[in-house]
């Protein structure tokens, strides 16, 4: 439950933030031009490989159909939220409002089509990898499935963007190869905290190697 709420919370509050912009200077060698939404959104991945080594695929298709709803349900709320009127002395008026929260609907949908795609093929690929591999290499199912799905994402979510005009195209490239790259390098360095986790959770229940949690 704990790993559902934070993969939920992490793909809400990416949804929410993501009209903000920021640059990030990689040591010298490359300038980052990406969204803010970003920045929670690796984490999914990571708590979803948790899940599918430990809990197995059926429990991380789950938590995924999850984050589906949850996203939907978020939306509806902030719709109802920008429809109600300000009052004259509210702190946000409704301009405010719409120009933070107005293109959610929008970049909701995009999320939730780019999140289905990657999110699936993440999942699959992680326990081809793990079958390939016999439960072995757990770096190799983890980098391996987070990079081709993470290319998906985004992809498909800035593609989305600039065909309903709320991103130029003119930045798609850029924005494309800094999203990615960015994404390839969490997911390299999160790949010691997926190692701890799995750790942990196998001494926990006292799980061998490779070994998922069984439910009827």
């Amino acid at each position: 439950m704990i790993l559902s709420a934070l993969f939920i919370a992490s793909l809400v509050v990416s949804n929410l933030i993501f009209q903000k912009f920021f640059y990030w200077d990689f040591f010298g060698m490359y300038t980052f031009e990406i969204s803010v939404g970003i920045l929670p959104y690796p984490v999914t991945f990571l708590i979803t490989d948790i899940i599918s080594e430990i809990y197995g695929k059926r429990k991380a298709n789950q938590v995924v159909t999850t984050g589906i709803f949850a996203s939907f349900f978020s939306f509806l709320i902030i719709y109802v939220a920008d429809a109600v009127p300000a009052t004259s002395w509210s702190p946000i008026n409704n301009e405010i409002f719409g120009r933070v929260f107005g293109a959610t609907a929008i970049a909701v949908f995009a999320s939730m089509v780019a999140y289905l795609l990657a999110q699936y093929v993440d999942i699959q690929l992680f326990h081809f990898w793990k079958k390939l591999t016999r439960g072995k290499h757990l770096w190799l199912r983890n980098n391996c499935s987070t990079f081709l799905s993470q290319f998906v994402d985004t992809f498909s979510v800035l593609f989305l963007l600039c065909t309903f005009n709320k991103i130029s195209w003119e930045l798609f490239a850029g924005l494309l190869f800094s999203g990615f790259l960015f994404k390839v390098i969490i997911a390299a360095v999160d790949t010691p905290f997926l190692y701890a986790a799995v750790y942990g959770f196998r001494k926990y229940f006292k799980l061998k190697p490779a070994e998922e949690l069984q439910f009827n």
